[in-house]
């Protein structure tokens, strides 16, 4: 039976004031789903759109680590609590791979199209993050390895498509960047256990299909 989710759903959290929603949603990814998480830089209060970080030309503007860095990932709950109490408006980051979620991304508008086109073919995805400029699809782990060997029996790959392997990180909702509020197009159930994501395989046929056969060009971004 074809599943989609979180359309028309109640998202897991809504943003509001920041602090109690984040918290309480890093401590379900962390402790719940067991996905490692830890805060983002966050934009430069002083600088609205511009990261907090020291690059001023930061290309992910409050989406990424910076301290404590990405290998400080945790599920540890107490860890959770002590970051977000400090930093209540952080945005809340994944650390892909490992035994958590990968991702795959796209721009927004040609995700749209893509995922209205997966499903009329019944396909099956999970969670499914949304910025205003891209979308990404999570998936189950993979290795860099596992990686090369499916792109390099394709004929075609969009050269917009992105990988958030093993290193990698990912802003998760509720957060708020510099490019804008972090949300599910296709949310979790809420209080569900760990959500299920598809292989990341099903994921990159089913996407160069679906732009295929929608005549979709998805541009470099």
């Amino acid at each position: 039976m074809r599943e989609i989710l979180g359309r028309r759903r109640r998202p897991l959290s809504r943003r509001g004031d920041g602090g109690p929603q984040l918290m309480e949603a890093a401590l379900t990814f962390a402790s719940h789903w067991q996905w490692p998480v830890l805060p983002g830089v966050a934009t430069d209060p002083q600088g609205g759109s511009r990261c907090g970080c020291p690059d001023p030309e930061c290309t992910v503007p409050g989406a990424h680590p910076f301290d404590p860095g990405l290998l400080a990932a945790t599920t540890d709950a107490r860890m959770v609590r002590w970051w977000w109490g400090n930093r209540p408006t952080a945005p809340v980051v994944l650390a892909t791979g490992g035994r958590a979620p990968c991702a795959v991304s796209l721009p927004a508008a040609p995700a749209a199209q893509a995922l209205d086109a997966l499903d009329r073919l019944g396909m099956r995805l999970g969670p499914v993050v949304a910025s205003a400029d891209r979308w990404s699809i999570l998936v189950k782990p993979y290795s860099l390895e596992q990686l090369g060997e499916l792109l390099y029996a394709k004929d075609f790959v969009p050269g917009s498509l992105r990988f958030h392997g093993e290193g990698g990180y990912l802003a998760l909702p509720p957060s708020a960047t510099g490019l804008g509020e972090v949300r599910w197009e296709r949310a979790p159930l809420p209080g569900s256990a760990s959500p299920w994501v598809p292989d990341v395989e099903a994921v990159v046929d089913a996407v160069v299909e679906a732009l295929t056969r929608t005549g979709v060009s998805a541009p470099e971004k």
